[in-house]
């Protein structure tokens, strides 16, 4: 857990007097080989198992000896984003006066959750990176870490992210957020610790995990011409009851709530940026899934655009090997592990002193 001490001024004009983060790293730091990791909406700083008796991490797939995002060669770290309920401040932190935030915590965008993690790597000594990598929204804060300050890493990889969401996601994140807001045990927000809106959380979790997966996954586990315990019609339901009551069990509402904001407000396009400004133009890949219905190819594609316009141009890799969906950004796909893996690898090494070359926005 590192704090730093010093107000955090949001992109909403409010300030926190104090943030934690928690954080986890991996390997060890040489100072040119360090990679950030940003996670996804609902995960948290455990990227991957730090070794045979640890839990399994998100990633398991992408991090750790051996893996595309080699420990035994890079220095990983991944942090809990701000807003989050695993460590890093957000709803369920204390005031200054001890009393939880609770619906009160200030609005979060996803340049706070950047500037936090840039804020966690000047604690550590950590200079330039060797890359940002992020699947779904952490592509987003991939992306939005690439237009606030180019300079700081060689490489960026954005996967199955986006730069702004449809309407077609806005309005599943505003079902989602009734669900929990019309729970009579939502209380405004204002719930004690473990007594929250149970019920509409688990179904805002089984809104969200049915988009994470494509039609044709759908069909493939639950088809008409699809039978056992745990596939077929007959399993839906008992299927979705397991994934809301797991996450129940450890995502806080109010958290939920305020991420889904960030990202519903998320437009990253639309501030000016220092790309096409700066000496340095990084290595920026972007990987889009077949059968996403989250973030899909043409999401991919608007971020090419828009960095292309700002004079960066952006490999784009678009998997074919699945169609499980979003969900696939997190699973293994070799075709995918191998892209990111000589893309990494292609990257200029960084000169031993490792300084980032920070820029300013507008």
């Amino acid at each position: 857990m590192a704090d730093r001490s010093e107000p955090l001024v949001l992109r909403s004009g409010e300030s926190l007097e104090r943030v934690d983060v928690a954080y986890e790293t991996y390997g060890s730091y040489d100072g040119t080989n360090a990679v950030f990791v940003c996670h996804p909406l609902t995960c948290d700083a455990h990227v991957a198992a730090h070794g045979p008796g640890d839990r399994p991490g998100w990633w398991d797939a992408m991090v750790g000896p051996g893996r595309t995002i080699d420990t035994d060669r890079y220095f990983v770290v991944c942090a809990n984003v701000l807003g989050g309920c695993s460590g890093t401040t957000g709803p369920t932190s204390p005031r200054a006066d001890g009393r939880r935030w609770g619906p009160g915590f200030p609005a979060v965008d996803i340049a706070d959750m950047v500037a936090v993690h840039r804020r966690l790597l000047d604690a550590l000594g950590v200079g330039r990176l060797h890359a940002v990598v992020g699947p779904s929204m952490g592509g987003s804060q991939v992306l939005q870490w690439l237009l606030d300050r180019p300079g700081d890493a060689a490489t960026f990889v954005a996967v199955a992210g986006t730069a702004r969401l449809s309407a077609d996601n806005r309005c599943w994140n505003a079902v989602a957020r009734s669900a929990v807001r019309h729970d009579a045990d939502f209380r405004g927000g204002h719930y004690a610790p473990g007594a929250g809106p149970r019920s509409g959380l688990a179904t805002a979790r089984m809104i969200g995990h049915l988009t994470y997966l494509s039609e044709p996954e759908l069909e493939r586990r639950f088809g008409h011409e699809v039978s056992g315990p745990r596939s077929g019609p007959a399993a839906i339901a008992p299927y979705l009851d397991h994934q809301g009551a797991k996450f129940v069990d450890r995502f806080d509402a109010n958290s939920y709530l305020t991420l889904l904001d960030a990202m519903d407000r998320f437009d990253a396009f639309a501030r000016p940026s220092v790309l096409g400004r700066v000496p340095e133009v990084p290595g920026v890949l972007l990987a889009s899934l077949r059968g996403d219905r989250r973030f899909g190819r043409e999401h991919s594609v608007h971020m090419a655009r828009g960095l292309a316009e700002r004079g960066v141009r952006a490999e784009h890799h678009h998997e074919t090997e699945t169609e499980a969906g979003h969900d696939a950004a997190i699973l293994e796909l070799p075709q995918l592990a191998a892209r990111i893996g000589a893309f990494l690898s292609a990257a200029p090494q960084l000169p031993k002193d490792g300084r980032r070359r920070s820029c300013t926005v507008g």
